[in-house]
């Protein structure tokens, strides 16, 4: 049988080649619904600073939520990564500010300010999936792994209907988010969900150094 590790990444492989068949009608559809509904949450209005990832590849596309946020007011910040698979929350006002940062996803430079972990209300965390228990599928690195361990604000992802998963492959230490969007339902961590699954427990605990 194989371990947890060697399933995770076959299912990597599986989902990406999945959403890249996606056709680029089918990805915008859904990316507008995906952002629509992120915009709506009542987290994302009661939140005064998001952290937000910069969409790449078949990831949702992001930039329609900066260009939002930013028109409300909001404090927006995108990570930058750094050795040790470690992220650095950074304000950013403008898309004039990024520059090209690691595995070629546009970063905050040098000029943007860090903003600590403790003045973050909300993480947009990426993965490749969720599952129906608000568990993610990360890319592999470990980098919101870290970023999430001791964070206490709130957290929501973002998920393609045609890539929910049922249950997603899992070890202790894993972490889910609150709530999980897809472009037609809601899960919600430790709640009966929109389909009548049971969620995961919420997470606890902040960026690192933050």
């Amino acid at each position: 049988m194989p371990s947890c590790t060697e399933a995770k990444r076959a299912l990597r492989v599986q989902l990406r080649a999945q959403a890249a068949a996606l056709s680029l009608r089918e990805r915008a559809e859904s990316d507008r619904a995906l952002c629509r509904r992120f915009l709506e949450l009542p987290q994302t209005a009661e939140a005064g600073t998001l952290l937000l990832f910069w969409g790449v590849g078949t990831e949702p596309d992001t930039r329609p939520l900066l260009d939002a946020l930013w028109a409300q007011g909001k404090r927006v910040l995108l990570p930058q990564c750094l050795p040790g698979h470690v992220l650095e929350a950074r304000l950013v006002r403008s898309p004039r500010e990024l520059v090209p940062g690691a595995y070629g996803i546009p970063e905050p430079g040098s000029d943007c300010p860090v903003v600590e972990g403790r003045e973050i209300d909300l993480i947009l965390v990426p993965a490749v999936a969720y599952d129906r228990q608000c568990l993610r599928l990360g890319q592999g690195g470990g980098y919101y792994d870290r970023c999430l361990a001791g964070y206490q604000g709130r957290t929501v992802g973002l998920c393609r209907d045609v890539l929910l998963q049922d249950r997603l492959p899992a070890e202790p230490h894993d972490l889910g988010v609150e709530v999980v969007l897809t472009e037609t339902r809601r899960f919600s961590a430790g709640q009966k969900s929109a389909g009548g699954a049971q969620g995961a427990p919420p997470v606890s605990g902040g960026l690192q150094g933050g």
